[in-house]
């Protein structure tokens, strides 16, 4: 199907740049070419910016084409066109030989959000969280950085290629199990749900099993049993705490929000409710669920919510 297009596109613009094309030729290669520009699927993680492609190809062609023979806007569909069979031969996403990987930021903001890496391993990010990659692994080992945040991690097995991800002064190296990650500050979590993972700073070395968590905290690297609330499945699916202290419910929604609770009393902690947490729900409607059972009240200021 690929060729047969490329046949066909490449046979029009040659006729029509010997001016032999007839008025209905003309149209369809018009509609074809605006339409390829404005529809194709495109993965900006992978591939980049669309229009930054667009313009390197357009500026290739203008190399070879006399401007004077074509419209600027007619150049500008051949090479969306272009770009599009390049997609189909897979030639944008074939790094060149020594070339340095490019590296992208996923940035979440006032939700939840997830990716998935060249290699098959997808993470999912809590909200307020920043996370850098490579658009495509190409060396000894797949590194990748979480630079603020939460976030969930499922590494694709490769046994050949060590998964490592850096988050502060932390280092955690996998082949290919799931785990979660929390960095704040100087402060860093990494608690294992499936498979082993080590964990590592400039001075320490921990492994880990499922359902235990490395803690960094000033300065030392610490191994105990995995936060509760981290174990959900809060990146993925619906969750329903029951009958369970308000403290957990806090918990939860700090890892899934990113936020931080200030409490105006010692009490608040210990009160006992049952919440619904849909996958795609927005914080302000938890917090209304809450309010609703307890009276509870919650101004919410940036990434922290006073609860009074």
């Amino acid at each position: 199907m690929i060729k047969k297009s490329k046949h066909i596109l490449g046979y029009l613009i040659e006729k029509s740049n010997r001016k032999r094309t007839s008025e209905a030729e003309e149209n369809v290669l018009n509609d074809f070419m605006h339409s390829e520009y404005k529809t194709p699927e495109w993965d900006t993680p992978t591939m980049g910016n669309k229009e930054q492609v667009s313009e390197k190809i357009y500026a290739g062609i203008l190399k070879h084409i006399d401007q004077k023979e074509r419209p600027v806007h007619y150049l500008r569909y051949i090479a969306a066109a272009s770009i599009l069979l390049l997609l189909g031969l897979g030639i944008l996403l074939k790094p060149k030989a020594g070339t340095v990987e490019k590296m992208l930021t996923f940035t979440t903001m006032q939700a939840p959000d997830s990716l998935k890496l060249g290699d098959g391993s997808t993470i999912y990010l809590a909200a307020h969280s920043k996370f850098h990659y490579p658009a495509q692994f190409t060396g000894a080992t797949r590194k990748v950085q979480l630079l603020q945040g939460n976030a969930f991690f499922n590494v694709a097995k490769d046994a050949q290629h060590p998964f490592i991800i850096t988050s502060g002064q932390l280092e955690t190296k996998v082949l290919g199990t799931s785990f979660h990650i929390q960095l704040s500050g100087k402060q860093c979590h990494v608690a294992v749900v499936t498979g082993k993972v080590n964990v590592t700073t400039a001075t320490a070395s921990i492994d880990l099993i499922p359902g235990e968590e490395a803690s960094f905290e000033a300065e030392k690297l610490t191994r105990q049993k995995a936060d509760k609330a981290l174990l959900n499945n809060w990146y993925k699916q619906d969750i329903t705490l029951n009958n369970v202290p308000l403290e957990e419910v806090f918990s939860l929604l700090h890892y899934k929000y990113g936020v931080n609770f200030q409490l105006a009393n010692t009490t608040i902690p210990d009160t006992r409710v049952t919440v619904f947490v849909a996958q795609k729900a927005s914080l302000e409607s938890i917090l209304q669920q809450i309010n609703y059972i307890t009276y509870l009240k919650f101004e919410t200021y940036g990434n922290t919510v006073k609860v009074n």
